[in-house]
């Protein structure tokens, strides 16, 4: 027989096996053998007496069964073969998800593999020297490699959620991911993950290219006919997958090229700050820092700043700034946490709703991009056309003040003093500025000179849309073009972009 049980205990008592072994037994009045496992947990922090809310199975006279593997895949080396346009992770589940249905994936990644991926990455940190085709955002894993590996989404009516995870504790995540409220994996656990998934879709049949761009595609009364690959090469397909993320802008420009249809997305765009994790840890845990019982802790804002939407993004606690520009002169920033979160620092998007019809050319499909562009070009050119990025103390942003010394900052190639005023338009400034002080009455303590804001937070979603039909997940003009996740404006996450990959491959199917 098996029961669920749920109930609230102290942090301590939830690390207690005993204790909660007990606490089961009383609960549900057990009188034989039982067993239990985590089904959820997830922390309650309004009071200060912190509570864990515990969800378990309770497994009474059966043993616990063997985590059930979900990916049962087929051997595709002679199948019907589908083009796939980037490695991330709609790419990859995509390709999983093909060899489950008897379709062999044939991915095209622009960047390296991973163990490559990462020599570029230190060249970047260390040295400033960026690969526009090596970096944060492109490469084996996508942008998703290095963005801390958060799995939680809000799109529970997009896809099979749990599917998505067990996919990512069968490769080798821990599985807490399947228990936690905000699962994350650690940006140094995922490498090996991503390795496994991509070994694993050659093991079946699949193929995955490394160092393989789509620079041209092919169309012909309106159907897909084929694509070519680093200007050389071409290859006949009737169905591609686009996942290419949401920084591969040559890919909307060749869209647009080629006559198939884009259009301008609303996006969000701000800074990054950075306070120490035991200040965080204060405000959030009512004054007890984390220790062998509390995680580091999170924090999640939102406010209404002169009738626009102003809210936290990508939160790292424990985490690093790090520089993720795709081209040489821009500056971009972004965060990102190992597994166990210990670094002494936290930092968070703070970014402000950007919408197409802030500008007089709403109607270009480019104009929230060339808006985001120029942004990231005028914060290159603020900190001496390095890869350094633009800071400012926190206080002294919201008084209009230049800093004159900073306490720290985690992001590696180094900050530069600078009015951040200078580098956003007034729209965005004066909305900052005024969430800064909301957040500051939210969070007693979190408005302080001690923190440091980095400029600029601008990827935080695509702010173009490939359109496609809700129903076929085609692209509304193009046959057998399937624009999927965040690089087409239709996910935004690890979890939610996995699952649109796999969406997309059971159009494809269907469509067969």
């Amino acid at each position: 027989m098996v029961k669920e049980v749920q109930f609230q205990v102290s942090p301590e008592q939830a690390k207690d096996v005993v204790f909660l072994r007990q606490k089961i037994k009383a609960d549900l009045g057990i009188k034989t053998d039982f067993d239990f496992q985590w089904k959820k947990r997830s922390i309650d922090a309004r009071k200060p007496a912190i509570k864990i809310n515990c969800t378990f199975d309770v497994f009474i006279d059966e043993p616990i069964p063997p985590t059930a593997i979900p990916f049962t895949p087929k051997n595709v080396e002679s199948a019907k073969e589908i083009a796939i346009i980037g490695a991330g992770p709609a790419g990859l589940y995509a390709a999983l998800r093909c060899l489950e249905v008897g379709l062999k994936p044939v991915v095209y990644e622009r960047g390296k593999d991973v163990r490559s991926r990462r020599r570029d990455l230190a060249l970047l940190n260390k040295e400033m020297q960026l690969d526009p085709e090596s970096n944060y955002c492109f490469g084996e894993g996508g942008a998703g490699t290095y963005s801390d590996g958060k799995l939680y989404t809000r799109s529970k009516k997009r896809g099979d959620v749990l599917k998505a995870l067990k996919w990512f504790v069968h490769f080798g995540a821990e599985y807490d991911i399947l228990v936690d409220a905000h699962p994350h994996i650690g940006t140094n656990k995922l490498p090996k993950i991503i390795t496994s998934m991509r070994e694993e879709i050659e093991k079946w049949g699949g193929e995955v290219h490394f160092e393989t761009k789509m620079t041209d595609l092919f169309i012909e009364n309106k159907k897909l006919q084929g694509i070519e690959l680093n200007h050389s090469e071409r290859r006949s397909f009737d169905n591609l997958i686009l996942a290419t993320g949401h920084s591969a802008r040559d890919v909307y420009e060749l869209l647009h090229q080629r006559g198939v249809k884009i259009e301008a997305k609303p996006f969000a765009l701000g800074v990054r700050v950075e306070h120490t994790q035991e200040l965080i840890d204060k405000i959030q845990y009512h004054g007890r820092l984390n220790d062998d019982f509390l995680p580091p802790a999170t924090y999640s804002l939102v406010t209404q700043a002169d009738g626009r939407g102003v809210y936290s993004f990508c939160m790292c606690p424990g985490g690093i700034i790090a520089p993720c520009a795709t081209a040489k002169n821009e500056v971009v920033t972004n965060g990102w946490s190992p597994s166990k979160r210990n670094n002494p620092y936290s930092n968070s998007g703070i970014v402000v709703a950007v919408f197409p019809e802030d500008f007089e050319d709403k109607n270009n499909p480019f104009v929230c991009l060339n808006f985001q562009k120029e942004v990231e070009q005028k914060c290159w050119e603020a900190a001496g056309k390095t890869q350094k990025v633009p800071a400012q103390r926190l206080l002294d942003f919201v008084q209009g003040k230049k800093s004159v010394d900073f306490p720290r900052s985690s992001y590696m190639p180094g900050i530069v003093s600078v009015d951040l005023s200078t580098v956003f338009p007034p729209f965005v400034a004066k909305r900052l500025q005024q969430a800064f002080k909301d957040f500051g009455n939210k969070m007693k303590g979190f408005l302080t000179n001690d923190a440091v804001l980095h400029a600029p937070e601008s990827r935080t979603s695509s702010p173009i849309q490939i359109p496609r039909d809700p129903i076929s997940l085609e692209h509304i003009e193009v046959k057998g073009l399937y624009p999927c996740a965040e690089g087409a404006g239709y996910a935004g996450g690890i979890i939610s972009a996995a699952i649109d990959g796999m969406k997309c491959v059971d159009a494809i199917v269907e469509k067969l």
